[in-house]
């Protein structure tokens, strides 16, 4: 594999800890198979003979040998996973009929679910190599959120928190609520996935406290708060996951969804896949991401941009006949963020 065009870094690029911060990476889209994308990313991360190819059931693959940890090629529907990593058995009644509704779903899911690629934690340094598998895919017919109608397809990032101190965390949550409805518009949601309710915002009446002036709660109340206000994945910045690594019973006592998977980073959601484009890749949603990492590495400009957002909100005439994302874009390019 030729050497991929490194991504632009945040200000903070090791953990507490000193080590690489990691990044984990999810694009959804149509038009292959889960074989055929397998075959592309073992392809582009380890040439022809590399790799282990590895099938937990009929709709999924796991792909071992990076040192990062394991890829997955999947068909994004938890209900046909969880049949298709049980043995088929069609020569009685009971299996038949099991195995029939099993194809129908299947030819279902083939129309408009799409195939997943979920890389591992891969340190910041590697997010280039998922440039290379863009390409790849597209080259080989991926087809993106605008190809069909029918399409919701998105992408995630899972970058890992720099630290957990409830300073850090306060201000990355405090950035990503300044900059939301810009964020909004820079990805310029597909028709689609407004109709399918992508993600909510958060609230502003939660967006108000949380960006004013004296919020500096202990980590306890941060997650207090947030879960008093946001007990759903549905949210652009979901950190349902972060908090149940930092406070699992915390958590779970407000959150009784199995899919709330804990980790240390922070679970970023995109609206639209666009891997059909060729102008489209990893550095278009990444450098969007970059703007909240710079602004929380800011104390002093995020206090004030907080305190900015926080005068908006609380002007209902100017919330009337402003327009925050402009005002936002301004500012920011003042402020030599962007």
């Amino acid at each position: 594999m030729t050497t991929p065009k490194a991504l632009r870094m945040p200000p903070l690029t090791q953990t507490a800890e000193g080590r690489e911060r990691r990044v984990g990476v999810e694009i959804e889209f149509s038009g292959l198979t889960i074989a055929e994308t397998a075959d592309l990313v073992r392809g582009v991360l380890f040439g022809e003979e590399g790799g282990e190819l590895f099938h937990p059931g009929r709709y999924e693959i796991a792909l071992r040998g990076d040192p990062a940890g394991d890829w997955a090629v999947e068909l994004d529907f938890a209900f046909l996973k969880s049949m298709g990593r049980r043995e088929r058995v069609d020569d009685d009644f009971g299996g038949a009929v099991e195995g029939f509704a099993e194809d129908l779903l299947r030819m279902i899911a083939e129309r408009i679910v799409p195939v997943e690629v979920v890389s591992p934690p891969l340190p910041m340094s590697r997010l280039g190599e998922c440039n290379a598998l863009i390409e790849r895919l597209r080259a080989a017919g991926a087809r993106g959120t605008a190809d069909d109608p029918t399409y919701a397809f998105g992408m995630q990032l899972n970058p890992e928190v720099p630290a957990t101190d409830v300073d850090t965390l306060r201000q990355y949550l405090q950035a990503f609520l300044c900059l939301e409805d810009w964020l909004r518009e820079r990805v310029a949601m597909d028709l689609t996935r407004r109709l399918t309710f992508f993600a909510d915002p958060f609230p502003k009446g939660y967006v108000r406290t949380t960006v004013a002036p004296g919020y500096l709660p202990a980590r306890a109340g941060l997650i207090d708060d947030y879960l008093h206000a946001n007990p759903t994945r549905n949210r652009a910045l979901d950190l349902l996951p972060l908090f149940a690594h930092l406070d699992p019973e915390r958590v779970r006592a407000r959150v009784k969804d199995e899919r709330v998977k804990p980790r240390p980073t922070f679970h970023y959601r995109l609206p639209n896949s666009e891997i059909d484009r060729p102008d489209w890749d990893l550095g278009v949603p990444w450098d969007d991401w970059l703007v909240v990492e710079r602004l929380a590495a800011d104390p002093v400009r995020l206090e004030r941009l907080c305190a900015t957002y926080n005068a908006y909100l609380n002007d209902p005439l100017g919330r009337l006949t402003g327009d925050w994302k402009q005002e936002c874009q301004q500012w920011l390019s003042e402020n030599s963020l962007l």
